[in-house]
């Protein structure tokens, strides 16, 4: 019979994500929860101690027993099984990462524990889409494209006007829809890709040059501005460098000044979990969720034209709202993982 503990690991054997603040590592992250998840399932109940049949001597007052000793058959608990002896049931438990975010961004981070490792490796071979909101400032460049990088150049901005950065969002997507048509392999003539494209599965085998798949601006009060994306084999940087390329393209400079991942595959914002519900009873919670919600099937979903459709309200207020709690969660969870 599995004892209390095992039977809650196996609970706990699932994908969840949780929401990075910036200025944190995603191993601090990880390492975090491991021991959260380790001291939550070492707390579940022990069972009872096994008994074992012992045949004990007691000296009694028979003179006809020999030497003076009663022979006794009592039932007693094996010390040995003892917790205290033993040790913890759970010396570690292995929290497996998705799709990892670099110390200068935040948002949505996919982990996995036991069988869960497995559906991650499963689901990130396929075409998953990821959705990052990016914001940028016009006026100067940096040696790494960030606000924190050293500045290399400064540029006026005046010139620029929402039409412009739309017309050069709208080339550097049609630019990257040739890219994805270029890898994803497949006869753009044949019945097989007009079903791809219908669904959406249209996208590269495996790894390939990163790829815009969607790209619109959500807010344009110079000098900053804000964009959302849609890509596929991305990095931070690379999410950088775009918002650098846009500047030049417009005839000027520009910096990014944050980047949030909104959307990992199927886990959205509104499942992420922040760094007061990283225990293990909370992670229960969520991998119960996703399993419930089968939301193994997924496309990639274009992001519509800004002009004609406006953005959709969820993504729009969480990115408004998380500005100040990554300030906020950064320190106060750096003394929390420093503490374990």
């Amino acid at each position: 019979m599995a004892s209390p503990a095992i039977r809650m690991f196996r609970r706990l054997e699932g994908m969840f994500c949780v929401y990075k603040p910036a200025g944190v590592h995603w191993k601090l992250v990880r390492d975090g929860i491991e021991t959260n998840l380790l001291k939550g399932v070492n707390a579940a109940p022990a069972q009872p101690l096994p008994h074992e049949v012992r045949v004990l001597s007691l000296q009694g007052s028979d003179t006809e027993s020999p030497k003076g000793l009663t022979l006794s058959a009592s039932s007693v608990p094996v010390l040995s099984k003892h917790p205290l002896v033993t040790g913890p049931e759970f010396q570690q438990i292995k929290v497996g990462v998705g799709h990892r975010l670099d110390a200068s961004s935040s948002g949505v981070l996919v982990l996995a524990v036991g069988s869960g490792n497995r559906t991650l490796n499963e689901l990130y071979k396929t075409r998953v889409t990821r959705d990052y909101t990016l914001e940028g400032e016009f006026g100067s460049a940096t040696d790494d494209f960030s606000h924190m990088g050293r500045v290399v150049e400064r540029s006026t901005y005046d010139h620029i006007t929402q039409d412009k950065l739309d017309r050069v969002l709208a080339m550097l997507q049609g630019a990257n829809q040739k890219a994805l048509l270029m890898y994803s392999n497949v006869d753009m003539r044949s019945q097989e890709a007009y079903e791809m494209a219908v669904q959406g599965l249209l996208g590269p085998e495996g790894k390939s040059q990163p790829i815009l798949t969607g790209l619109r601006c959500t807010r344009f009060k110079p000098p900053n501005f804000t964009l959302e994306v849609q890509c596929l084999n991305e990095t931070q940087k690379y999410m950088r460098k775009v918002v650098h390329e846009i500047g030049l393209e417009l005839r000027s400079t520009a910096v990014c000044k944050g980047v949030r991942r909104t959307r990992d595959g199927p886990f959205t914002l509104q499942d992420a979990l922040t760094h007061h519900h990283w225990a293990a009873s909370d992670v229960m919670q969520a991998i119960r969720q996703y399993h419930s919600s089968k939301k193994h099937k997924y496309s990639h979903a274009k992001i519509k034209d800004p002009v004609s459709h406006p953005p959709e309200e969820n993504v729009t207020i969480v990115s408004q709202g998380n500005e100040t709690s990554d300030e906020a969660a950064t320190g106060t969870m750096k003394e929390n993982l420093s503490k374990t």
